[in-house]
């Protein structure tokens, strides 16, 4: 209900004097002025607003979810009158269906429809925008965080999701010897991602294997489970021994930094390897449960405005069906094959110690292994589990929230 005692009706395009002041625009927007005298204006659309009302009627608080009634919302909808509270630094707007709205001052500066505000936003706190490197400098993007600090500060966690976010990949020190380690470490952040090969796994040689990975011979690079239509985000890998003998080094390349030169110095082929559609698979057996799974994507996935999403990568499970034309197939061998001899040359190889717990982003990076050899005198012995990017990003804001106070 309106209260003409608390508000003071003006009438359309006048201007308070007060430390804040709004108008009504053209009959459809509202600008409102931080403070007086500044340059700065915020120009609001009324239907946004509108439907964005936080009265308890059209906003239900504890869940912070709009409860307002769409089936009757009028798209239409017109300002009647507006106050802007200087003293209370809000807003408060009376509509053409004889609903009153109050915003925030801070509410409405957070949600700007400036576009370098907009930009802020989705930068620092809807996702971090990613850096891509080159194989030289890994060295200086890789941080190094203390297990225990991770899993007792909020500070420090908050770093190595950003991190891993921004570069794509952090290794962690010192962690304990035991099995562990990549659940407490997952469920810091959330809950680990189950996936066929269950949730927690081990990564060493084995009779009769059923993944290529679980051999000592050289892992070529490649991407986990793109035969997954939402496959695994992060990979967590433990280490717990490590062959004393040569190999055993993880490879790891940046597939966005290798789709960067192809989009730069080969279109046709990055043209081609972000188009054309491939079958991947797995099939097999893991606890007496036999699987066969599929997923077709491209190489390099784009969004609608040409930034990458995902990039799939597995020699071994590229499937036999390859549904294309038979002029694109020699083509685009040409392109995998350039993409394969790119990542190679640019790959970075080291050796993680026991207590190293490498996490690395298998959306973007490309992973692989060294051949080894295998004995009881010198095993090598990984333990590995999943993450996924939904729940860290949200673990990620949640920490932002709550260390920078971010307004919700």
């Amino acid at each position: 209900m309106w209260v003409p005692r608390l508000l003071r009706t003006i009438k359309q395009h006048t201007q308070f004097t007060r430390q804040i002041s709004a108008r009504i625009v053209n009959g459809t927007n509202i600008e409102v002025q931080p403070e007086d005298g500044k340059p700065e204006k915020l120009i609001f659309p009324s239907v946004w607003l509108r439907d964005n009302c936080l009265c308890d009627e059209c906003f239900h608080g504890s869940s912070k979810s709009r409860k307002l009634d769409w089936d009757n919302f009028d798209t239409r909808i017109k300002p009647v009158d507006l106050v802007a509270d200087g003293k209370e630094k809000q807003v408060v707007v009376r509509w053409s269906d004889h609903h009153e709205s109050r915003f925030t001052l801070e509410w409405l500066k957070d949600r700007s429809f400036q576009k370098e505000k907009q930009e802020e936003y989705l930068r620092e706190f809807y996702r971090p925008e990613t850096q891509h490197w080159s194989g030289k400098q890994f060295q200086d993007i890789a941080r190094h965080f203390n297990y225990e600090e991770v899993m007792s500060q909020d500070s420090t966690l908050m770093q190595w999701l950003q991190s891993l976010a921004v570069h794509g990949v952090a290794l962690l020190r010192n962690a304990p010897l035991d099995e562990g380690v990549v659940r407490r470490l997952a469920e810091r952040v959330g809950f680990i991602r189950r996936t066929t090969y269950g949730e927690e796994f081990v990564v060493q040689a084995k009779p009769g294997a059923q993944n290529f990975a679980y051999l000592s011979l050289p892992l070529p690079l490649h991407t986990d489970l793109p035969y997954y239509e939402y496959k695994p985000s992060v990979n967590i890998l433990h280490c717990v021994v490590q062959t004393d003998s040569p190999g055993g080094s993880n490879m790891l390349v940046d597939g966005f930094h290798i789709a960067d030169i192809l989009r730069r110095d080969y279109p046709e082929d990055f043209e081609r390897l972000s188009r054309v559609i491939v079958d991947w698979n797995d099939i097999g057996s893991e606890d007496g449960r036999k699987f066969h799974n599929i997923w077709r994507a491209p190489v390099i996935c784009l969004d609608a405005e040409g930034r990458y999403t995902r990039v799939n990568h597995s020699v071994p499970q590229r499937d036999s069906h390859f549904n294309v034309p038979l002029a694109e197939v020699l083509p685009w061998y040409e392109s995998y094959a350039r993409f394969v001899r790119l990542a190679i040359a640019d790959s970075h190889a080291f050796k993680t110690q026991p207590g190293d717990v490498l996490t690395f982003n298998n959306i973007r990076l490309l992973h692989g292994r060294t051949g080894y050899d295998d004995s009881e005198i010198s095993p090598r012995y990984i333990v590995g589990a999943y993450l996924d990017w939904d729940i860290i990003y949200s673990r990620l804001r949640v920490l932002k929230n709550k260390i920078q106070r971010k307004p919700q």
